[in-house]
C-alpha cells in the first residue's frame, strides 16, 4: 500500500456510511486500456472506495497461458485441448432452461461427456432435448493447483475471502464457467456482497448491472427478487408494484480477454452471447467487508423473522437461527469472526516480526504482504476514527451467542475494530 491508497482509505473509513456505497448516475462503465500506467491506487480510488464497476481491456490478460491454450485460432473454446486436461474431472454443470426456485436445477458431470453434450449442442443449432447446459462454479483451481492459466491481477490480489479459504484448506471461491452461446445466469447479487471480477478467455458476454437499492424496486408483491429481469411480467403492477420505479439497468458487453469489475452489492444477470469460457473470483477486503455485515445482520433478522413464534419455547433459539442462516448464506457469525480473525493474525505476525517483504513473501500470505506494503505498525495504528461496524448492529442485535462457550459477537468485533481498523484497511 502506498501513502496515496493509504490516505484515500484514511478518508474513507473517517467519513464511512454504507448507505452511500454505490450510487451511480451517469450509466458510463469506464473502460481501462493503459496497463503501463494504471496503478492499484488508482483502482482503490476510482472504483473501490466508490464501489463502480469498470472493465479492464485484453491488455491485462494478455500473457495468460489459457488465453493462448484454451482458445483456437478462429477464438473459440479449443476442446480437444481441454479434453487432454480435464477430461475426467467431474464438474458442476447448471440446466440455464429450468427454474428450480430461484436458479437453475445442478448436476454433477465428467467434464469429457460435456464437452460432448456442447459439440453436439452446436452441430444441431444450439438446440438440444437436454436444454441449454452451464458449466458453472467450478473449482479447478483447487482440483488442479498445478494448472498455472491465469494470474490475478494486482488490483483484486487483497481478497480475504480466498486468503481465509486457503488457510482453513475447506473452500475457495475461485471458479471457472463454460458454456455454449445463449447459457446465462439468473438475476442476483454475489455472495455475501462480495465484490467479483469476471475474465473472458473467449466469447462474450452481456451484462445487466443494478446498483444497490434498484433491486427493492424490482420485487414482487411478496418482496421476492424476479429470475429474469428481461421477463415481460416485470411490466404488471399487481405482480411488481414497484417495478415502475426503478432506473434502466447498467449495460456492458464483455469481449474476449476483458475484466470486468462487479462492486459489492450490484445486482446482475449474465448472457453469453457467444461460445463462452470465463474465469471468476468473488472477494472482500478492508473496502466492503463492512457490507458484508450489513448483509448477514440483514440474513440474520429475516431467519429471526420466520421462526419468532418458536423464540420462547425454543431454548436454543438463538443457535438455531445461526444453523438456519449459515445454511442459506454459506456463513454464520461464528464463521465471520473466525475469518476477520484469520486475516487479522495474518497481519499482525508481519507487524510484530518486522519482517521485510521479501522475508514475508516465504512465510505469510501475498494478499497480507499487499496490504500492508512497506508501512510500519506506526503508520498503520497512529489514527482513530469513526466506527466502519453497523450502529444498526448494536442496536437491533445485542448480543447472541454460540455453543455454551457464550461468545458475544459485538464484543469480539468491537475488540478487533479497535486494535485492527487500519491492518484491515484494502
Amino acid at each position: 500500500m502506498d501513502r496515496a491508497t493509504f490516505a484515500c482509505s484514511t478518508a474513507f473509513f473517517r467519513d464511512y456510511s454504507s448507505s452511500a456505497q454505490g450510487t451511480f448516475s451517469t450509466g458510463h462503465v469506464d473502460f481501462i486500456d493503459k496497463i503501463e500506467s494504471f496503478t492499484y491506487s488508482d483502482f482503490f480510488r476510482d472504483y473501490l472506495i466508490p464501489n463502480q464497476p469498470c472493465v479492464f481491456s485484453e491488455k491485462f490478460t494478455d500473457g495468460w497461458s489459457s488465453r493462448r491454450n484454451w482458445v483456437t485460432w478462429g477464438g473459440k473454446p479449443d476442446f480437444d485441448h481441454l479434453l487432454q486436461e480435464f477430461g475426467e474431472a467431474i464438474v458442476p454443470v447448471a440446466n440455464c432452461d429450468v427454474k428450480e426456485y430461484n436458479s437453475n436445477p445442478k448436476e454433477q458431470l465428467p467434464f469429457k461427456e460435456y464437452i460432448s453434450y456442447w459439440k453436439e449442442y452446436i452441430k444441431n443449432g444450439y438446440r438440444s432435448s437436454r436444454g441449454c447446459l452451464y458449466l458453472k462454479d467450478w473449482h479447478l483451481s483447487r482440483a488442479f493447483p498445478e494448472q498455472d492459466v491465469y494470474t490475478t491481477p494486482v488490483y483484486f490480489s487483497s481478497d480475504w475471502l480466498n486468503e481465509y479459504w486457503d488457510a482453513i484448506a475447506v473452500d475457495d471461491y475461485r471458479f471457472v464457467y463454460m458454456g455454449p452461446k445463449g447459457s446465462w445466469t439468473p438475476f442476483h447479487a454475489d455472495v455475501f456482497r462480495s465484490y467479483s471480477w469476471s475474465a473472458n478467455i473467449c466469447g462474450r458476454k452481456k451484462w445487466l448491472l443494478y446498483p444497490p437499492g434498484q433491486e427493492d424496486y424490482l420485487k414482487d408483491c411478496h418482496g421476492n427478487l424476479p429470475f429474469d429481469v428481461t421477463a415481460p411480467g416485470l411490466q404488471d403492477r399487481n405482480v411488481y408494484p414497484r417495478y415502475n420505479q426503478s432506473q434502466p439497468p447498467v449495460e456492458i458487453v464483455q469481449e474476449a480477454g476483458e475484466i470486468v469489475f462487479i462492486p459489492s452489492g450490484w445486482h446482475h444477470q449474465v448472457y453469453n452471447l457467444e461460445d463462452t469460457i470465463s474465469i471468476n473470483h468473488n472477494w472482500v477486503n478492508g473496502c466492503n467487508v463492512a457490507i458484508m455485515w450489513c448483509f448477514l445482520q440483514d440474513e440474520l433478522a429475516a431467519v429471526q423473522r420466520e421462526i419468532n413464534e418458536w423464540k420462547d419455547p425454543m431454548d436454543d433459539w438463538h443457535l438455531q437461527c445461526q444453523l438456519i442462516m449459515k445454511s442459506c448464506t454459506g456463513i454464520d457469525y461464528k464463521e465471520f469472526y473466525n475469518f476477520l480473525k484469520v486475516i487479522a493474525e495474518n497481519r499482525i505476525s508481519i507487524l510484530e516480526n518486522g519482517l521485510d517483504d521479501e522475508a514475508s513473501a516465504k512465510n505469510t500470505p501475498k494478499a497480507a504482504i499487499s496490504t500492508l506494503g512497506s508501512w510500519s505498525s506506526s503508520d498503520l495504528i497512529a489514527s482513530s476514527s469513526n466506527s466502519v461496524w453497523s450502529k444498526r448492529g448494536r442496536e437491533e442485535h445485542p448480543c447472541w451467542f454460540w455453543g455454551s462457550g457464550g461468545v458475544n459477537h459485538m464484543a469480539v468485533l468491537s475488540l478487533v475494530e479497535s486494535h485492527l481498523l487500519y491492518v484491515f484497511i484494502a
